[in-house]
């Protein structure tokens, strides 16, 4: 692909991709705090109710808190990446 039109692909379509990038990063960091903040509310109302299972409760909220992490990660590594795509 020569300059010009690598030049053209960024001015025209590159500019709404890396808007499209960017809010599309907006919404993976917002879904993934939505769930890690239900995890951690069920996780601290399922303790109240019984206290004795706590330990294995909140071993399962890390595993699943991390699990989250790892996809949102994911998530916004190619969401960079897409303006690169275009060129």
């Amino acid at each position: 692909m020569d300059v010009m039109t690598s030049t053209l692909a960024l001015t025209e379509g590159g500019s709404l991709a890396i808007f499209g990038a960017a809010i599309a990063c907006g919404l993976a960091i917002i879904g993934a705090a939505i769930g890690i903040g239900m995890i951690g509310g069920k996780a601290l109302e399922s303790m109240a109710r019984q206290p004795e299972v706590a330990g294995r409760i909140f071993s399962a909220m890390i595993i699943a808190a991390a699990l989250i992490e790892g996809v949102t990660f994911f998530a916004l590594l190619v969401c960079f990446l897409i303006p690169f795509w275009l060129k």
